[in-house]
């Protein structure tokens, strides 16, 4: 069965997992709303991140900085100078492009532009005639620069002394918290400052459904550690991302690391390795880990005027950390394991079942309880509060059984719980599971360690 691009967002669409932003009044450009199956699964996401990354690690914790930042922040982190992508106009049609993403579409991710100047990227579309997405053009203006910083106002003046900006990525905010951070929890290097919040960039050509998006939602940490040490960090950071995706049902066959060339490297970084995933248009960046050096930290230091050395309580050193930064977007994570969770079987009937693989951890509802008549619907409402203290659940009356089983397969719901005549009998009642359809009778209590112990991570 292929995963087409137009098969995987037209399930996610009617399945109510997203929803096309402001569709009453003809949308808004790429924006997208999240149903109540897509908040679900969003929450499953970051709270597995939250449990791998801090919770169970005893070198990290987690703040919330703000959205909006000092602009001196963005002035010392490069953003307001530097957070710009390559923007081409087709003279033909008048549409605009990134250069680097009509270099990635066309070689399906086997090269980006990443670290390329504007005469490499302008050479190599026209040495390799790519055309207009748009209408066929090969005849495009030179590469200029554009800025994606999303810019606004605080106050009532619309100034220059008043402009703020919108973040574009949560690092920053870990990056000025670090003092703080230290000197209240009195961590020692190495240790790790993690986040989940929005950030905002004004892409170009934000596209492909969810993956490049305007408003997006990131689980970055930040891992500072002691000059010297951070490649062996690095090395560490970069598996354990990896092995956080196939614990959680990622497809070994669909992953892989790709390190960045020297000529790649960003100006502040000493490696860099993306985790990529083979969307179905082509291999895309998931997951960034990068050795960040001492650059952040030390731009601050220098703008702001505020001693960002850390004085090592054993051997009194002082010194700037290092950073190792593991930073990935929530929506990206989504399309993946979506993509991945995505199936159809033929039955024996001969009947096509559309069936989301979702892992048990991740998938929105973990129970499905299922009365085979009306007289059943009390005991059904006792059970779904009983099992909704430990874990996601929905009645579902509607229908034939058959059809009740096939909708929650549609959505990856893991388990469904029948009740029928002998339940009310021996109090036991039907566990279905959703991959193998097969199906065993068990008290209540037997089905509720059974689900508890599914879902654990």
């Amino acid at each position: 069965m292929e995963k087409t691009f137009d098969k995987i967002v037209a399930h996610a669409k009617k399945t109510g997992f997203v929803f096309q932003g402001s569709e009453i009044y003809g949308g808004l450009s790429n924006t997208w709303d999240f149903g109540p199956y897509g908040v679900l699964l969003k929450d499953n996401i970051k709270r597995a991140w939250q449990k791998k990354f801090i919770q169970e690690d005893p070198n990290n914790v987690e703040i919330q900085a703000a959205i909006l930042m000092n602009p001196k922040v963005w002035e010392a982190s490069g953003h307001l100078k530097g957070f710009s992508d390559p923007l081409m106009d087709c003279k033909n049609c008048k549409t605009r492009h990134r250069a680097d993403h009509l270099i990635e579409e066309f070689s399906h991710g086997e090269e980006s532009g990443e670290g390329w100047t504007n005469e490499q990227m302008e050479t190599y579309i026209k040495e390799n005639n790519i055309a207009c997405p748009d209408c066929g053009s090969h005849d495009f203006t030179p590469i200029r620069q554009f800025n994606l910083m999303f810019k606004t106002f605080m106050g009532t003046l619309e100034d220059s002394k008043s402009t703020v900006y919108l973040r574009p990525e949560t690092a920053q905010g870990m990056f000025v918290d670090f003092k703080n951070v230290q000197r209240a929890y009195r961590k020692k290097v190495p240790f790790g400052i993690g986040q989940i919040g929005k950030s905002f960039r004004n892409e170009i050509t934000p596209g492909n459904f969810i993956f490049r998006t305007r408003e997006f939602e990131q689980m970055e940490m930040e891992f500072f550690c002691k000059p010297g040490e951070d490649d062996e960090w690095f090395t560490y950071w970069r598996q354990f991302c990896m092995d956080w995706i196939l614990k959680l049902g990622g497809n070994k066959e669909n992953l892989r690391f790709r390190d960045h060339t020297q000529e790649e490297l960003s100006f502040y970084s000493k490696a860099t390795t993306d985790i990529e995933y083979k969307f179905p248009w082509g291999w895309g960046e998931l997951w960034g880990i990068a050795n960040r050096t001492d650059y952040d930290l030390t731009q601050h230091q220098n703008t702001s005027g505020k001693d960002m050395t850390y004085q090592d309580p054993n051997t009194n050193e002082k010194y700037i950390p290092y950073v190792v930064e593991p930073a990935v977007g929530v929506e990206r994570l989504f399309f993946m394991f979506f993509t991945d969770a995505y199936d159809e079987e033929t039955l024996e009937n001969g009947e096509t079942r559309v069936i989301m693989h979702f892992n048990p951890i991740l998938a929105p509802v973990k129970a499905a309880i299922l009365p085979l008549n009306k007289d059943y619907n009390d005991l059904a409402e006792e059970i779904r509060k009983d099992f909704s203290q430990y874990f996601e659940t929905v009645k579902d009356l509607s229908g034939s059984i058959g059809k009740r089983y096939r909708r929650q397969d549609e959505v990856g719901t893991p388990f469904c719980i029948t009740i029928d005549e002998q339940s009310i009998i021996d109090q036991t009642y039907t566990i279905r599971d959703r991959d193998t359809m097969q199906q065993e009778r068990l008290t209540l209590e037997e089905i509720k360690k059974k689900i508890i112990e599914a879902i654990k991570f």
